[in-house]
């Protein structure tokens, strides 16, 4: 099933590095709600612990410092501890990232929710509204000076299903279309006779080790997935 609400755009990012990761920016809409839940809850800790404290006779002065922390370090702590997201964004299937797609740093995180004050100004969030709308990754002005995206979670694409024949590594000096024709014959050969897969295959039978050289092109896209796959999974970790 689709987690990824209907009311937003998403685009897809790509790792400096080349690997394919099917991430995509969460939007205006989806990020207001996850920040509503969060003042909501911010706002409940404060007040049952005004209501305590009081009560205790401890005075308004802890509260203050409780509202404190819970406006400028509940989000740094559970972006950088808790997978970044916070309780509002879990809720909501979205988290923080570095643009490069690894977890998000305490310094980016810090620096992210530190420039809220900015874009809140002069009210309301106009001008974070105005940043997020304004450039393709629906960035705010925290995030760009963070060097983070907010994005949706669990939203690297399935790695495509290849037959299992084996794996062999891709010979030096495959470019990157090169690649992607081997990707693309070996999901596609289920589709297609022997003999259309033998004649295709023809086109880079100079290029590959001597034999089969459809075998040898399936081999080759199954150990390009393997490593895309294990890529992808070291950058979201």
């Amino acid at each position: 099933m689709d987690q990824h609400p209907t009311i937003d755009t998403r685009q897809t990012l790509e790792t400096p590095e080349g690997t394919d990761l099917s991430l995509y920016p969460a939007g205006f809409w989806i990020r207001s709600l996850a920040y509503t839940l969060d003042w909501l809850l911010r706002i409940a800790v404060v007040v049952v612990a005004g209501i305590v404290l009081g009560a205790s006779g401890m005075g308004q002065g802890l509260t203050l410092v409780i509202y404190f922390l819970m406006e400028w370090f509940y989000p740094v702590i559970f972006e950088v501890w808790r997978g970044g997201q916070t309780i509002g964004k879990k809720s909501l299937h979205i988290k923080v990232i570095n643009d490069d797609g690894t977890p998000v740093t305490f310094a980016g995180s810090l620096i992210r929710n530190l420039l809220r004050v900015v874009d809140f100004l002069p009210g309301f969030y106009v001008t974070g509204i105005i940043a997020s709308l304004c450039n393709r990754h629906f960035k705010r002005l925290g995030d760009l000076a963070a060097g983070t995206v907010v994005v949706y979670a669990n939203s690297v694409a399935a790695s495509p299903v290849l037959e299992s024949v084996g794996s062999r590594p891709v010979p030096d000096g495959f470019n990157t279309d090169e690649q992607r024709f081997l990707l693309a014959f070996a999901q596609r050969s289920s589709t297609m006779s022997p003999a259309r897969q033998a004649e295709l295959a023809q086109v880079l039978a100079p290029a590959v080790a001597p034999g089969d050289p459809v075998l040898a092109i399936k081999q080759m896209a199954n150990h390009i997935v393997g490593d895309r796959t294990q890529s992808a999974k070291g950058h979201l970790l």
